[in-house]
């Protein structure tokens, strides 16, 4: 099997990063986010169903293990509270951290740029120094265990 292009595996991301959205903007449930997300898109944009399963997992894991990552978080976004963070940024931030967790064949500086795109793309320019600081951080603890 070939590894999906980068460009491919990004909007996959972004599709993760919106059905995040939508399960805690919108208070859905994750099973039901997943439902609802893909059929909205058929007509717009053709994804594989190896990158839609991908997104999917990383929605499913991320909201599973959302509490293990809040605490990661916690730890190193100094004067900030994870409730206080932008929607958008704190959704990143999980979501990155989450595959710095689960997909160790994912190189962290991957992850870590992945995620700046996506800060640059949904967020603002202030935000993404914010992202890559929080990210480096939780990067170096993971590395340490």
């Amino acid at each position: 099997m070939t590894r999906p292009d980068p460009a491919e595996r990004r909007r996959a991301r972004e599709a993760a990063l919106q059905m995040l959205y939508q399960w805690e903007v919108g208070r859905v449930g994750p099973y039901e986010v997943v439902a609802t997300y893909w059929p909205s898109r058929e007509s717009n944009e053709e994804i594989s169903e190896e990158l839609r399963a991908f997104a999917n997992a990383l929605v499913k894991g991320t909201i599973e293990r959302v509490a293990e990552i809040d605490e990661l978080l916690s730890a190193r976004a100094h004067n900030w509270r994870i409730e206080r963070m932008a929607a958008i940024d704190r959704l990143v931030l999980r979501l990155a951290v989450f595959e710095l967790l689960s997909a160790p064949a994912t190189p962290p500086k991957v992850v870590i740029n992945e995620a700046l795109e996506l800060t640059r793309t949904f967020s603002s320019d202030e935000a993404v120094a914010f992202v890559n600081g929080v990210l480096d951080a939780v990067r170096k603890d993971l590395k340490e265990k």
